[in-house]
């Protein structure tokens, strides 16, 4: 049976990689199992575990106040992938690193491809950039699978936010002119199980749900999606705003949906669209006992 170590247990990737697990012998590990910036520490421990695979899901996400960490944001998603990448060369392990549609500066006019230019706005997306550089040069067999607009039942994250306020408010804005595409991160987590499951696949991969949308359009889908469920108590307004009226202090791109046709192939996996997987989200958050109403 495969060892797996699955670092960045604690967030809503590693939770969905953790439960979705395939047969084989999966040790996940959080940030207190596993501090991926100690470079010492990552190396004892990758080597005395002796795993078949690594999938890296551990990242540093706060995009706006990566703005004001820098060091932190690039100590985690630069340093922590050098670090894993030299540990599983040392161990003869294969390395899966998760990445970011925040490598690319959103001036395209069709999906990005795994090879097409990088420009990343701000420092999460440096720091991202700098990580899948490191690993291609301490590991040049590891697969890198840039991904996007991530969500889960576990954790914070759009969805959850956009829930809690359409409680709160009748009325909210978001964002129109910025598209991408979600991601259910249990989808995600399939995927990647099936990357593992192809030993002969490196390089850079793109993964998302399939499908465009808008910030506006995936609220929008969240009101009425929570509102079939129960989720929601009343009908909530959303109106599209524009990015230039909710500054944040990191730039995002205006655009960055992912081409993964690439994936598509070599996995031999149909896109499921984004609206369809947030059905499927909203179902198991449903069925929570705090989100139970009956």
């Amino acid at each position: 049976m495969q060892r797996v170590v699955v670092t960045g247990a604690g967030g809503q990737l590693g939770s969905e990689l953790a439960a979705s697990a395939p047969q084989v012998e999966v040790l996940a590990l959080g940030r207190d199992a596993l501090d991926i910036a100690d470079g010492e520490a990552v190396m004892q421990r990758i080597t005395g575990l002796k795993p078949d695979i690594v999938i890296n899901a551990a990242a540093y996400t706060a995009v706006d106040r990566a703005e004001s960490e820098r060091e932190q944001a690039f100590a985690i998603n630069a340093e922590g992938p050098a670090n894993l990448a030299r540990a599983c060369a040392a161990a003869g392990a294969r390395l899966l690193h998760v990445s970011t549609d925040f490598v690319f500066d959103g001036g395209a006019s069709r999906p990005y491809r795994p090879g097409d230019a990088t420009a990343p706005l701000g420092v999460y997306g440096a720091s991202k950039l700098a990580g899948e550089q490191a690993v291609q040069a301490a590991l040049p067999s590891a697969l890198i699978v840039r991904t996007g607009w991530v969500y889960s039942r576990f954790g914070g994250n759009f969805v959850k936010t956009m829930l809690r306020l359409m409680v709160e408010r009748e009325r909210l804005g978001v964002v129109a002119d910025q598209v991408g595409t979600p991601t259910w991160a249990a989808g995600l987590a399939g995927a990647l199980w099936t990357f593992a499951r192809q030993p002969a696949l490196g390089g850079i991969y793109h993964w998302s749900d399939a499908g465009v949308c808008s910030w506006y359009d995936f609220a929008v889908a969240i009101a009425e999606e929570g509102l079939a469920r129960g989720l929601l108590p009343r009908t909530v307004e959303v109106a599209p705003i524009a990015a230039a009226d909710y500054p944040t202090p990191a730039q995002r791109p205006a655009y960055s949906v992912l081409d993964k046709s690439t994936s598509w192939r070599d996995l031999a996996l149909a896109g499921t669209h984004w609206r369809v997987q947030l059905r499927h989200m909203l179902d198991a958050l449903a069925a929570e006992p705090e989100f139970n109403k009956e």
